[in-house]
């Protein structure tokens, strides 16, 4: 071996020593040992040796850098060919076709609703909250294809249509009708310019072909200010009829092979997401097919939103651990001060906090799975919204603190921090901001108060396992008695509920070390609950090893 040049002048300046290494080549499932708890406790125990496969081969250093790239190279945008032809083709790195490739043949899109046995939306779930910590931003068409088969099976017409190729494991990005592919992706467009969330402020208008009504033809003309995923097959789209606000599916390219006028305008340029295209986009006599009942467009395209509003809680708990582990395996090979990082008691109270918020998150979003499984309605329904409040809101915070774990590495555009913590936000405004999801929950509270019920009803199956919890119940059940000023509260309301939901999964199937350490701080410490504030009484150590990627 050639010996090392002789160093006379002392040029060389230092020794790299003290850095840690990549976190890569771990098995995403089986070093997670809440996420395969989860699985098992929840009734997909019978896939883990398959999810352990998927989680093995996407959590290699070849498959991480899929995230890494897709980012890096953010999709472009195409109006016309070089003919002057209308094409509205967005381009994307192959490191993100990669990544949707992936997602439909692991059936991340559709597998519940092909295959639907005890487990399906937890084994599901499971996997798609692998596959994001990869790279989220792909999940948002694989997400709204997903969330778009509960919309579709209102109209049986349309639906025998369509659903085959949706539920096909294909991906194919041609630009091409949809009749030339065997697998078609589905987005929804329903923000406009003037109203945002008030969808019923849209000012788009459906003018009937022919008779119209349920499945009957229209042509759309309008504009939709966030169309994300403008690559999709085909839209689900709320525009106002004859008879009011109503659903449609709205494809790119019509029946008789030409392109729809659903043209993009322009590509939004995102703080985060940044894999993914958003767009704005106009509708100028856009071919689309009412799905569901004139003037019930809301109620109609209603279901695809909580099942979106569902993807939202797994991707921002993905971002959790994605975060919380980047965290401690750097604390782990780090030293300051004559000591490991994680062997710092002011550290270890930090770490143990951001893995107690990690492990909650992941908890509810399997229980509401589980609850899909089930078929628990009314629990789905307000929990799906609480839980999206709640998780997606705690996320930026728990992104910052961990990004600070690691120091000015983290900030550097050469790691994966960044890339966290910019997409940490994102979930917490898209499919509703905070404020809109506890309206939702005033509005189930409302409309079907068997929803409340059913939320209680979780609450009471933990009931004698923590001191601090039953508190917690009993005041919530008292201020909950009265709703006619709900919506004043509702912030102080839904937060309550929120961390009452996580405690009562964590307080029943958690080790007490999890679960009373979640309810000494979250409940026992009423207020804002600052990260690394646990009480001295916590195992630290035990909560640390226990989210260790291992």
């Amino acid at each position: 071996m050639p010996q090392a040049a002789p160093d006379p002048y002392g040029a060389a300046t230092h020794e790299v020593i003290n850095q840690p290494l990549e976190l890569a080549g771990t098995n995403l499932f089986t070093a997670d040992r809440p996420l395969t708890e989860a699985v098992a406790r929840e009734g997909a125990g019978w896939a883990s040796n398959d999810i352990a496969d998927f989680g093995a081969r996407i959590g290699t250093a070849d498959y991480l850098d899929l995230g890494v790239q897709a980012n890096r190279h953010q999709p472009e945008f195409d109006t016309h060919d070089r003919y002057g032809h209308r094409i509205d083709l967005v381009r994307f790195h192959p490191s993100y076709h990669q990544l949707m490739t992936t997602a439909i043949e692991e059936g991340l899109h559709a597998s519940p609703w092909t295959d639907p046995r005890q487990g399906a939306h937890v084994a599901r779930a499971a996997r798609f909250y692998m596959h994001s910590q990869v790279e989220p931003g792909h999940g948002c068409p694989i997400s709204m294809t997903f969330a778009a088969v509960a919309c579709l099976n209102q109209q049986p017409d349309v639906a025998r249509h369509w659903l085959p190729k949706v539920f096909a494991r294909d991906y194919d990005p041609r630009n091409v009708p949809a009749d030339q592919k065997t697998g078609v992706t589905i987005g929804m467009a329903m923000t406009e310019k003037q109203g945002g969330s008030d969808v019923r402020a849209n000012t788009t208008r459906a003018i009937p072909v022919g008779a119209g009504g349920p499945g009957g033809e229209y042509e759309l003309v309008g504009h939709k200010y966030f169309v994300s995923a403008p690559m999709c097959d085909a839209f689900l789209v709320l525009a106002q009829a004859p008879g009011g606000l109503s659903c449609f599916l709205v494809p790119r390219w019509k029946p008789d092979g030409t392109k729809n006028p659903l043209q993009v305008v322009r590509l939004k340029k995102k703080m985060g997401n940044a894999s993914n295209a958003t767009s704005e986009t106009e509708l100028r006599g856009a071919l689309g097919w009412m799905i569901g009942q004139e003037g019930r467009g809301v109620a109609t395209i209603i279901e695809m939103v909580a099942m979106t509003r569902f993807d939202c809680m797994i991707g921002s708990s993905a971002i959790m651990r994605a975060a919380v582990s980047q965290a401690i395996d750097h604390c782990r090979q780090r030293a300051a001060f004559g000591k490991l990082l994680i062997d710092q008691p002011i550290m270890r109270n930090v770490l143990a906090d951001l893995a107690i918020e990690t492990e909650a998150a992941l908890a509810l979003a399997m229980r509401i799975a589980r609850a899909l499984d089930d078929r628990e309605a009314g629990l789905v329904r307000i929990g799906a919204a609480i839980g999206k409040y709640w998780i997606c809101k705690r996320t930026p915070g728990l992104a910052a603190e961990a990004m600070e774990c690691i120091g000015g590495s983290g900030v550097m555009e050469d790691g994966p921090m960044p890339r966290h913590f910019r997409e940490s936000p994102v979930n917490a405004i898209w499919e509703g901001s905070g404020n809109v999801q506890c309206l939702d929950v005033l509005r189930a509270l409302s409309r079907t108060p068997e929803t409340l019920d059913a939320c209680f009803a979780e609450l009471a199956a933990a009931r004698g396992g923590n001191a601090s919890y039953d508190r917690h119940v009993a005041a919530l059940t008292d201020d909950m008695r009265e709703t006619s000023d709900f919506e004043e509260r509702a912030r102080d309301l839904v937060d309550r509920l929120a961390v009452g939901l996580q405690a009562s999964v964590l307080v029943r199937h958690a080790p007490a070390f999890v679960s009373d350490a979640y309810c000494a701080s979250r409940i026992g410490q009423r207020g804002a609950h600052q990260f690394g504030a646990l009480p001295k009484t916590v195992d630290f150590g035990a909560i640390i090893e226990r989210a260790r990627p291992r």
